[in-house]
């Protein structure tokens, strides 16, 4: 396949995420032709002239729907506050273009249906921004559960904390505004949800309940604005098979600075991963002798592809980055017609399905059936 020909529509966070990845990745696997850094937007033509020269790419705009409309853009990748994902993704779709979009797809479930359909009318290759299924140890563990070492497994719980709104004088942002979505349900539950569907499958039934550690934030101006979202979501699931599931979720729990702790319960062991120490998966069976039994390490190594394309040896490790260059090689693939690990828009619509149902379940006080 030719070189691709990249847009990158926002340049905060996530934004050097993808454009570090698409610098990477045809040094890093060697058998894809290295990406063209085309044209990146930003809210004003100044910072996007700086951003596209501290980055890599040719050209520069402040008006995203030009980058949208250059001839010599293949595929977009679209890192700016979910509010924006609708129109922006919509736009790519119709113009013809691959499409790179981070979660979650929408705040509202109508969006998020617009992006399925325009996906499915463009033909075009539309994926969203689910890295952590991309970690080496994400992919043995599935392999593991599929050989069967757990026996049948029963339950299965996932939390994902951080910290960075635990302050209670952290000043109002964004996230904390009902058009960016529900707070922590949408903003870090679509990350269990994403390796649930990987590892067993989307849930059947859920139950939830949300909760605001703070009810108010302070404004720039000194003053006090009310917090729409919730930083907090416990929900209870109904998997398939009959596994019982768990999901814990706080962006306001000191000491977490990104955690993704994946528990499996089998009739004859465990495994349990934590994204903060993401280069490591623990195994418990019951081989071992009375007196004798406990977890076991598992360090991410080269038998663990593609950790092999990083680095040569355990102990080295991979980082958050490194899952999103593993990404784009993902989507070249896709775009290519091979067989791709990722989650298109018709999964993430399921997720989204997923995420209301949770929400519609907080607000009614019972369980939802999907």
């Amino acid at each position: 396949m030719s070189s691709l020909g990249v847009g990158l529509i926002g340049t905060g966070y996530m934004g050097k995420c993808h454009a570090l990845a698409w610098n990477a990745v045809a040094s890093v696997f060697g058998d894809v032709a290295r990406p063209r850094l085309v044209h990146l937007a930003e809210a004003d033509a100044g910072l996007a002239a700086q951003r596209a020269a501290a980055l890599g790419f040719a050209r520069a705009t402040g008006d995203w729907r030009a980058l949208v409309a250059d001839p010599e853009v293949d595929v977009v990748s679209v890192t700016t506050p979910n509010s924006f994902h609708p129109d922006m993704a919509i736009a790519v779709l119709e113009a013809g273009k691959h499409l790179w979009c981070e979660k979650p797809m929408a705040p509202s479930l109508a969006d998020a249906e617009r992006m399925l359909a325009a996906a499915r009318a463009s033909g075009r290759v539309a994926v969203l921004g689910y890295n952590y299924i991309q970690n080496p140890l994400i992919r043995h563990m599935g392999k593991l559960l599929a050989e069967g070492v757990l026996g049948t497994v029963h339950s299965v719980r996932i939390e994902m904390d951080e910290d960075f709104m635990a302050d209670p004088e952290a000043p109002f942002s964004w996230k904390s505004e009902a058009g960016s979505g529900f707070g922590a349900l949408d903003d870090f539950g679509v990350h269990p949800l994403s390796l649930l569907a990987m590892l067993f499958g989307l849930p059947e039934a859920v139950m939830a309940d949300l909760a605001k550690p703070f009810a108010t934030r302070q404004t720039a101006d000194g003053g006090r604005r009310e917090v729409e979202t919730w930083d907090i979501a416990n929900i209870l699931l109904r998997l398939p098979e009959g596994v019982s599931g768990t999901i814990l979720l706080s962006r306001s729990a000191w000491g977490r600075k990104g955690r993704i702790a994946v528990q499996v319960f089998g009739s004859r062991g465990s495994l349990v991963y934590d994204q903060e120490r993401m280069n490591e998966l623990a195994l418990f069976t019951r081989e071992g002798r009375p007196g004798e039994e406990g977890f076991r390490t598992i360090l991410a190594a080269p038998a663990h592809p593609p950790y092999d394309r990083f680095v040569a040896a355990p102990g080295h490790g991979l980082g958050f980055n490194d899952l999103k260059v593993i990404e784009a090689r993902e989507l070249i693939a896709a775009i290519a017609g091979q067989a791709a690990h990722v989650i298109d828009f018709e999964q993430g619509f399921a997720i989204e399905r997923a995420v209301h149902a949770m929400a519609r379940s907080h607000r009614e006080g019972r369980w939802v059936t999907l």
